[in-house]
């Protein structure tokens, strides 16, 4: 008995050509994704900044044009990552100034190690609500600096409280906010793991403000 030999079926092409576009739009997918993730942390840096979200202090460039009669205090609180060896602290604890006066404040950064690092400091306001009102003209936060065994630094943060504040009933009982830094070892401008040094190339031993 002749037996014919069976064969699948050809698909129709307009299946195969929709198949195709399917697995292009998924790859196209992927890689979207994968790039937001690279640009989730700089994007989230820079919210951060234009709103206060999470206890971030606005950046200005320059001083409030109005200066209230109501005053209050920002507290200063320093702190250095175990792996760093750094001494750091402010000029005063705390300071006292009218809402829209301009205010500079030093800090001062110690190497005490043996060995030149490079260090980069981490900055929040508390409590939070209070960060969107609180403006940096200039800060030793904004760069990373590189300290030779013994050096020490003095450095400058200049900043005001934003009268707006003044718009907000809510706020009208903030009567101080905390500024408080950790200083962490760096590399490239960003923090490094607890555990590992920020290595030094060549003669680094400039500290830029």
């Amino acid at each position: 008995m002749d037996i014919s030999a069976k064969t699948a079926p050809t698909p129709p092409q307009g299946r195969s050509h929709k198949n195709s576009r399917t697995v292009l739009v998924c790859l196209g997918v992927v890689m979207g994704m994968t790039g937001l993730s690279f640009a989730a942390v700089p994007l989230y840096d820079m919210f951060c900044r234009v709103t206060g979200f999470g206890g971030t202090p606005m950046v200005g460039t320059a001083g409030a044009s109005t200066i209230l009669d109501r005053t209050m205090s920002v507290r200063f609180d320093a702190n250095v990552a175990p792996n760093l060896g750094w001494k750091f602290e402010a000029e005063s604890p705390e300071v006292t100034l009218r809402v829209g006066e301009t205010k500079t404040v030093f800090y001062k950064i110690t190497n005490r190690t043996d060995r030149p690092s490079t260090g980069i400091a981490s900055y929040n306001i508390a409590p939070d609500k209070g960060a969107a009102f609180f403006v940096k003209i200039q800060c030793f936060c904004f760069t990373e600096h590189t300290l030779q065994p013994g050096e020490s630094l003095e450095a400058p943060v200049v900043f005001y409280i934003d009268p707006e504040i003044a718009d907000k009933r809510e706020l009208d009982g903030l009567k101080a906010v905390t500024l408080s830094y950790t200083y962490f070892a760096s590399k490239g401008g960003q923090p490094l793991a607890q555990g590992a040094a920020a290595p030094v190339k060549g003669d680094a031993g400039k500290s830029n403000l």
